[in-house]
């Protein structure tokens, strides 16, 4: 592993051990076992390293973590999920996503997550990275809770993944903070279309 390659996973053990704003260079430095100035050298700031991490963590990283924190049903999954009608694939989803809170890694992930989104109104540099995510973060979504078909059309995508985006962020906090009112996979499902129904009646 190169030094970039390691200051990144440095700054990724760091953003989930103190979150973004106590992070110091200095704390990715030591975490990565390279010197100080390779942040310079390889990232230009400290910052610019950390959405980089960031990004690696929320983009690459957590629908595989959310995965393996609940399915350790191996091969079998993957072949039962194939035949999943997309209500069963989004009550499915929803499961896994809590679930997954137990999982000290995944709950400090989503704490930073909070705290960045909380941070992005006084950092306009991260605001911009933020963003630059948002595309791929919907459309990501949208596929992982079978919420569109293959061929959807782009903005179809974008649409329900940022709707997703929004009820994940929702869900995620109610979890966190009071794990016994979490609504499920069936009860939101249920919601949805009741939701469906009176601001879209069929005719």
């Amino acid at each position: 592993m190169g030094n970039r390659e390691a200051l990144v996973d440095g700054a990724k053990a760091c953003l989930l051990e103190k979150g973004y704003s106590r992070t110091t260079a200095r704390d990715i430095a030591t975490a990565a076992g390279v010197s100080l100035a390779a942040i310079g050298y390889h990232f230009g700031s400290k910052e610019t390293l950390l959405n980089e991490a960031l990004r690696a963590l929320l983009i690459d990283e957590w629908a595989t973590e959310v995965a393996g924190a609940t399915a350790a049903e191996g091969a079998g999954a993957a072949a039962r999920a194939a035949v999943r009608t997309p209500q069963e694939q989004f009550v499915a989803t929803w499961s896994q996503i809590v679930d997954s809170l137990s999982s000290p890694r995944l709950r400090a992930l989503w704490a930073t997550q909070f705290e960045v989104l909380s941070l992005s109104a006084s950092m306009p540099e991260l605001v911009s990275e933020l963003s630059k995510m948002q595309g791929e973060a919907r459309e990501g979504l949208a596929q992982m809770f079978g919420g569109v078909a293959p061929d959807a059309d782009p903005e179809e995508v974008q649409a329900i993944g940022s709707l997703l985006q929004a009820l994940l962020l929702g869900v995620v906090a109610q979890a966190m903070l009071d794990p016994e009112t979490t609504p499920t996979g069936e009860q939101l499902a249920q919601s949805l279309r009741s939701l469906a129904d009176r601001i879209s009646p069929s005719a």
